[in-house]
């Protein structure tokens, strides 16, 4: 295999490969507490609406589900409900 033939094949598969890591890179979840009941879940979009609020520390986006159930057992208003 010549370099250019190689070089070609290596950027092709980059092409390839580079859009679904940044299909991975978006995922984020938050820690949310539904204003009415007290209680606490995760949701992997940021609320707008009102019945429900952000826990946590300010601006923490998880990039993980596990991350998020891990932070969501050491918010104090989480634990305590």
């Amino acid at each position: 295999m010549t370099l250019t033939r190689f070089m070609t094949s290596a950027a092709i598969a980059a092409s390839l490969v580079l859009p679904s890591v940044a299909a991975f890179a978006d995922d984020s979840y938050y820690v949310i507490q539904d204003v009415k009941t007290k209680k606490c879940s995760i949701v992997d979009k940021k609320p707008v609406a009102t019945e429900s609020t952000v826990v946590g520390p300010d601006g923490v986006v998880y990039k993980t589900r596990t991350e998020a159930e891990t932070a969501m057992k050491t918010v104090k208003v989480c634990t305590s409900s």
